[in-house]
This record gives structure tokens, C-alpha cells and sequence, in this order.
């Protein structure tokens, strides 16, 4: 039995890319609360590695919530899969990295799985390690219109998350399993 019991639930957002929800909830001790819940469907957040010489592919963007550019490794989610019907995460990830950069990758390696906010959304994603890289056209969305991404070595990337210019939190967790799984 779960700790915190869902007693109702009402949508008070929606649209393709996430949903809000408030839920009645009974806590252990019977006491009533509320709590919202953001729905957004799964994501992957692909880790593009050249074969030769080493470097990994960013991608820069702005991101309108925070009013700021931002760099990070290409991430997202299919646009209408809140109810299920959401592909498989090598097929999101192998989107994801060619509309985004134009990549293709011969190997999509599962690094992990990530929580992107537990206390507030449902979402949750996976990480890959893309290899057997070859470059291509990008497709990119709409709102992906001013994105740009370029190379980078891994000293480059460790120091841009030192300095601040790396804060989203998905890429720097993703690139912490990468060191990991490299120490392995």
C-alpha cells in the first residue's frame, strides 16, 4: 500500500506536451491534503560521442520558462503521448538526436534512468550513450528554431558545468552516469 492514498483527481491543465493535475490525497495518519501533479511523458536525453577524438555534441537553446540560453544535450519527449502510446526510448532518443542535431547513431547504449522533479512531476526519462555517429540535416521544431549545437570536449563539458554554463539538471546527471559508467 502506498504511503499517501489518492482519494480524487481533477485535471486543471492540458495540452500535447504535459498535463496538470490536482489530487485529494489521505496521508498515513488518515489527515486529508492536496497535491499537484505535473504529467509529462517520458523523455531521453542522448549522449552523442564522436568515434574519433572524443568530443560530445551539445546543443543551445533558449528556454522560455527560465528567460536564458541554455546548453545541454538533446532531450525531449513525443508531443501527444500523455495518455501511453509513447515509442519505444531508443526510438525517442534517435529522434530526439537527429531533430535536434542532425546526428544519426549506429548504437543507442542505455546510460540510465532519470526523475526529472519526483515532488512535483511524473516524469521520468533515459539516458543514452550514441555511438557510430554520422552527421545529417536537422529536423527541429518550431520552437527549436534559434538552437544551434556544436562539439565539445569532455574537459570542456566538465568545466561548463563548474562554471555554470551547463545548469540544466538532466544533462549534468546524465553526464555524471556517463563518467561512471566509464569508470566501470
Amino acid at each position: 500500500m502506498d504511503p499517501i492514498e489518492r482519494v480524487s483527481s481533477r485535471q486543471v491543465y492540458r495540452n500535447a506536451w504535459m498535463a496538470v493535475r490536482e489530487d485529494d490525497i489521505r496521508r498515513p495518519d488518515g489527515s486529508l491534503g492536496i497535491y499537484g501533479v505535473v504529467d509529462k511523458p517520458t523523455f531521453a536525453l542522448v549522449i552523442a560521442r564522436e568515434d574519433e577524438g572524443g568530443r560530445y555534441r551539445l546543443v543551445e537553446q533558449f528556454r522560455y520558462p527560465i528567460g536564458l540560453r541554455r546548453w545541454e544535450f538533446p532531450q525531449g519527449t513525443a508531443p501527444g503521448t500523455l495518455d501511453g502510446d509513447e515509442p519505444p526510448p531508443a526510438d525517442l532518443a534517435a529522434d530526439e538526436l537527429r531533430e535536434e542535431t542532425g546526428l544519426r547513431a549506429e548504437s543507442m547504449q542505455v546510460l540510465g534512468q532519470l526523475d526529472v522533479a519526483p515532488g512535483m512531476s511524473s516524469q521520468r526519462g533515459w539516458v543514452f550513450l550514441a555511438t557510430g555517429i554520422t552527421e545529417g540535416e536537422h529536423e527541429r521544431e518550431l520552437e527549436e528554431q534559434d538552437m544551434h549545437s556544436e562539439w565539445f570536449t569532455g574537459d570542456q563539458i566538465d568545466q561548463m558545468i563548474v562554471d555554470g554554463t551547463i545548469t540544466d539538471a538532466q544533462s549534468i546527471a546524465g553526464w555524471m552516469q556517463l563518467r561512471l559508467a566509464e569508470r566501470r
